[in-house]
């Protein structure tokens, strides 16, 4: 084949491959979820472990009212926070700290109580 014929073919070659296909369509709009904690949302107080129990129940409770944590990811977590409140009751204070600690951590949580 000549040089010139394969530029020739090549170029065509090259238009094939660079045709438009069908305009891509625009991507469906996600959910409307609420990413906006509450007005009226309010940390527990509290000192020690039964402290940090209760506002990282708070803090879940709301993520999945808000759709931020699937169900299945909040039983696991609900789960947790509760093998800590047990431990809390049983005044092991530092071991139930440190069992929320690890549990914010492994989901992606500040750890700062």
């Amino acid at each position: 084949m000549q040089p010139r014929l394969m530029i020739a073919f090549a170029a065509l070659a090259l238009a094939a491959c660079n045709e438009a296909g069908p305009a891509p369509q625009a991507a469906p709009p996600e959910p409307a979820t609420t990413d906006v904690t509450p007005e009226n949302f309010k940390l527990p107080g509290g000192e020690g472990c039964a402290g940090d129990v209760a506002r990282y129940r708070a803090i879940m409770d709301n993520d999945l009212s808000m759709g931020n944590v699937n169900k299945s990811v909040y039983k696991q977590i609900e789960k947790e926070i509760g093998a800590a409140d047990e431990q809390c009751a049983a005044g092991h204070e530092a071991q139930a700290r440190a069992s929320i600690i690890a549990s914010r951590k492994r989901h992606g949580y500040p750890t700062d109580l």
